[in-house]
């Protein structure tokens, strides 16, 4: 998913016998803007009544988006590993 809601990865434990890292992201990093991010209905409430807020709102969660893909790329990283996409 290009909004990097839902991030792609697999875990492959027997990648350990041969001296590589288990853990597999097979997504592009997050890649969309404000607009493209899944909004729910209370979201989207909040947006018609206080847009400053549901700006606030979506900012934040683009940023904790971008936190939890930094930290897959690291498990991916370790012990060698690689993504899959390169």
């Amino acid at each position: 998913m290009a909004s990097g809601y839902w991030p792609l990865f697999r875990y492959i434990p027997a990648m350990r016998k041969v001296s590589e890292s288990p853990f597999r992201l097979d997504s592009r990093g997050p890649q969309f803007r404000s607009r493209t991010m899944p909004i729910t209905s209370s979201l989207y409430a909040l947006a018609l009544t206080r847009p400053t807020e549901a700006a606030e709102l979506l900012r934040q969660a683009q940023a904790d988006v971008q936190e939890k893909y930094r930290t897959y790329e690291e498990f991916a990283n370790l012990h060698g590993g690689r993504r899959r996409h390169e």
